[in-house]
């Protein structure tokens, strides 16, 4: 296995976040899974039934990792950058969710300032 990139900044691992996520599938496969994760995980607590929050964990990685393998056909970020990974999908998320990730993916000097 080669060695994770370094990167001086969490905003040039976000670049190379979305890079990595440039198939609108991939990035549909990753809302779902957190989506279901975070729901789980919610109804688990409300429920009180806290161990099944953990459920979460092959819910939202099984959606995203199937993304990488099957459609993007990459290795995900999460190998080499876990906490980063997990912070950029919901941040992706969150900018799929406002409309404002299309801007963000499209190359320029300013994507980069975006959201």
């Amino acid at each position: 296995m080669s060695e994770p990139r370094t990167f001086h900044s969490y905003e040039e691992f976000f670049s190379f976040y979305l890079e990595q996520h440039s198939a609108p599938g991939n990035r549909w496969m990753h809302a779902i899974g957190t989506t279901l994760g975070l729901i789980v995980a919610i109804v688990a607590f409300a429920t009180h039934h806290p161990w099944y929050a953990l459920l979460w964990i092959p819910l939202g990685y099984g959606f995203a990792w199937t993304g990488h393998f099957l459609l993007e056909k990459n290795t995900p970020a999460t190998f080499g950058h876990p906490l980063w990974s997990f912070v950029s999908d919901f941040r992706m998320l969150g900018l799929m969710v406002t409309g404002r990730l299309d801007a963000r993916m499209r190359p320029g000097p300013s994507a980069s300032r975006r959201s």
